[in-house]
């Protein structure tokens, strides 16, 4: 026991110094990075016009949207990292332009990285998939919009409503017939769902950063 101060001394400044490398280290580098002005415009690389700075903070509704996509589970299927070029086949898929990295993250509260790709990574869905239409559909079945889809049907976020007057709403959604509303009814998205696209829609990597540069500028 004459050797315990020691002993429990090199037990603190073991655990002290493991602690300052991956947490405290990392926060500091994490906390230094900054948006930046740089973006994708064509197939050019270069400064925005004006203060536009990346990445871009989300809006009022996409920030609503992703407690629904948190609330519904999309994070347990689907991740939000895209994947270096020769790691994985995330560039030949299509789900991105570059890598995610870190500054990506900085304007997040909670930043859904997800750990399982049962469905495809969704990083970048907003400008791969760039009509809110086809979000609904999907939504609403999967099945219209990708055949042999497993990812279930989100229904119970739209609403089946008879036609007021006569006259359709805008918002209603364009089915084909085997899963069209009955005579009379449409199918409309309730505020749950407009807010979930709305959040798909903004998850975009249409700007580059200093340590991830866009594909199509190199």
């Amino acid at each position: 026991m004459k050797n315990f101060p020691l002993f429990f001394c090199g037990i603190f400044f073991t655990l002290a110094f493991s602690w300052a490398g991956l947490v405290l280290a990392g926060h500091i580098q994490l906390g230094s990075l900054t948006t930046t002005t740089e973006r994708i415009d064509g197939e050019t690389l270069g400064p925005v016009k004006g203060n536009q700075l990346y990445p871009v903070a989300s809006t009022g509704m996409a920030m609503q949207g992703k407690q629904v996509y948190m609330s519904m589970g999309c994070i347990y299927c689907h991740t939000q990292q895209v994947r270096r070029q020769g790691l994985g086949a995330d560039y030949e898929r299509g789900w991105g332009d570059r890598q995610t990295v870190a500054r990506d993250f900085i304007r997040e509260e909670r930043v859904l990285l997800g750990s399982r790709r049962i469905g495809p990574d969704l990083r970048d869905v907003g400008r791969r998939l760039s009509e809110s239409e086809w979000h609904h559909l999907h939504l609403y079945n999967p099945k219209i919009t990708t055949e042999g889809s497993i990812m279930p049907p989100f229904r119970f976020l739209y609403e089946t409503r008879k036609i007021k007057e006569g006259i359709p709403s805008p918002k209603a959604l364009r089915l084909p017939a085997e899963y069209a509303a009955p005579e009379g009814h449409e199918v409309v998205p309730t505020r749950r769902a407009e807010a979930l696209v709305a959040y798909l829609m903004s998850l975009r990597l249409d700007y580059s950063l200093p340590e991830a540069q866009l594909t199509q500028s190199q």
